[in-house]
């Protein structure tokens, strides 16, 4: 009989698979609508050089060591730290590492799918024209009737099931023919499509003005705000600590060159970000005749720039082709997303994949319904400042991803004797060997607590707006305090962790997944006042944020 982990994993028939496959993990939603804005408001070139820095010297060792300990061990993700440590002889409880992953993914993939949901229901608005010659009131009042206004969260949960129900039909496939296929196909058409798109912005947009934004060199905007930034990015960027990686570097075939395919993989979700923000930041500037401040995440996708393609030609067919590209983005994280609790339910109870995948799907719908119903009928509801999504998100960015990812490079860098860690790591001259090691030891582990300390301190302040009960929030000092650092508007009978859509004079500034929220939003100057059946943009940016 089979014992409780000896159902072994899938494995790809191609070598580059896994480059494919993990490309379509790390590039998230935040590439295409936040880091392009990131970048330009903090010195463009220079920043992106800083971020490449943070990401390639810092960061991607960690990723190495993620996909090396699924390649070594050939199992999912508990299975694969159970055995390193097995063979070792270290504690047992390093397996909770695994464990917690498996977790963080499938939490992620719970809010990660409203975010698919919402975007699918884009590519339907735009095709059947909703969007064209839309108003920005309109524009508006679309999102907000869809994701925020109690009477229609039925509609909502319709297109967020539907959004799973394309996750789950092809994953239920299997590894080879579900998953393989899938990424093999939807990442070369998602990049066929950005470059069809880059150049309709060169010829009807302002490209030299997105150019000027994103790339020219601007070291005076550069901060050690914005190196923070960049190196917060780049560490939720790479989908750390959510499984992906062991259970990708586990189904990797045995040619496969993992430490070029983890460079490079780096390298082109990078160079995504960047074609993604010169398409967007070109069409949504050819309509200005100032460059305006820079829009970022749900103002930018879906007020700004379908407002900025109604006025261009064949605008209703290319904002079709842009939120199908969104999709295609939601669609590869979320497949990547539901893989590690698969995996884990297929070795942990020797389940067929097709129940597996079945049952991690409606698990995750259901836990979805929490962050769906968070920014509608719940929207009241709250414990400690937050809602059920503020604080399933928070668990994820601040608890479960940080710690997962420091055990990781503890148990790596000090729990593994060093002929263990030198079979993972592979040929490879000794001092790549020597760097990587001391880097997983105590470089990692230092910007791991930094991050996750900033981004729980920013967190904490964020849910202190018009709760100054909160043990750790400060008391107001007055009717006309300010509120602390990232906590957002002053205090006000509403609750702040939702985008209010009332016109503000601030935006209200919240963090997000990545700690990237006080980079915040400016208030869209095209907005119009509220009422009379009006309503006026987003004023935050706080809806579902992953850099998955």
């Amino acid at each position: 009989m089979r014992g409780r982990y000896q159902t072994p994993v899938g494995s790809w028939t191609h070598r580059t698979t896994f480059f494919w496959a993990t490309t379509g993990a790390t590039v998230g939603l935040s590439d295409i609508w936040t880091f392009p804005a990131m970048a330009g408001d903090n010195g463009g070139g220079v920043f992106i050089l800083v971020y490449l820095f943070c990401l390639l010297g810092l960061i991607v060792p960690l990723m190495l060591t993620e996909s090396v300990i699924g390649r070594g061990a050939r199992h999912g993700v508990v299975l694969s730290i159970d055995a390193l440590r097995r063979e070792a002889g270290a504690p047992t409880r390093w397996v909770w590492s695994g464990r917690l992953s498996v977790l963080a993914g499938f939490l992620v993939l719970s809010f990660y799918a409203v975010i698919g949901g919402i975007c699918l229901a884009y590519v339907f608005y735009a095709a059947y024209g909703q969007l064209t010659d839309a108003a920005p009131a309109a524009l508006a009042s679309n999102l907000s009737s869809l994701v925020q206004q109690a009477d229609g969260y039925r509609a909502f949960m319709g297109w967020h099931a539907a959004f799973l129900v394309m996750v789950l039909v092809v994953s239920g496939q299997g590894v080879v023919n579900g998953l393989e296929r899938a990424m093999r196909v939807v990442l070369p058409l998602f990049m066929v499509l950005l470059l069809a798109l880059l150049y309709y912005s060169a010829v009807f947009g302002n490209l030299p003005a997105a150019v000027d934004f994103l790339l020219r060199m601007r070291p005076e905007d550069v901060t050690l705000d914005g190196v923070r930034m960049a190196l917060t990015h780049a560490f939720y960027t790479l989908s750390l600590g959510t499984g992906i990686l062991i259970v990708f570097g586990a189904y990797s075939a045995p040619t496969t060159p993992i430490k070029r395919s983890v460079f490079a993989v780096a390298l082109v979700d990078t160079l995504i970000a960047m074609l993604a923000g010169l398409v967007i930041y070109a069409l949504v500037f050819s309509g200005t005749a100032s460059l305006p401040g820079a829009v970022q995440g749900f103002s930018l996708v879906f007020l700004s720039l379908p407002e900025s393609l109604s006025m261009l030609p064949g605008g209703q067919f290319v904002a079709t082709a842009f939120f199908v590209l969104i999709v295609l983005v939601a669609w590869s994280s979320s497949l990547a997303l539901l893989e590690p609790a698969v995996s884990w339910l297929q070795e942990r109870l020797a389940a067929p994949r097709g129940w597996s995948v079945l049952l991690v799907g409606v698990a995750a719908w259901l836990v979805g319904l929490l962050s769906l119903f968070s920014f509608n009928i719940w929207s009241e509801a709250s414990i400690l400042g937050g809602t059920a999504y503020r604080w399933i998100e928070l668990l994820t960015s601040t608890v479960l991803i940080p710690v997962v990812s420091l055990l990781l490079a503890f148990f790596v860098g000090w729990a593994l004797p060093e002929v263990v860690t030198d079979r993972l790591i592979g040929r490879a001259p000794r001092l790549f060997k020597g760097l990587w090691l001391w880097t997983i030891r105590l470089v990692l582990p230092v910007i791991i607590l930094y991050v996750g300390i900033h981004y729980a301190m920013q967190s904490g302040s964020s849910l202190c707006s018009g709760n100054h009960k909160l043990f750790w929030c400060a008391p107001a000092a007055g009717p006309d305090a300010m509120p602390a650092e990232g906590a957002g508007e002053p205090a006000s009978p509403a609750r702040s962790d939702t985008p209010s859509l009332e016109p503000t004079s601030e935006p209200e500034v919240l963090p997000d997944a990545s700690g990237e929220g006080e980079a915040g939003l400016r208030p869209l100057e095209q907005a119009a006042p509220s009422g009379a059946g009006q309503e006026a943009a987003p004023s935050s940016d706080d809806l579902l944020y992953h850099s998955v």
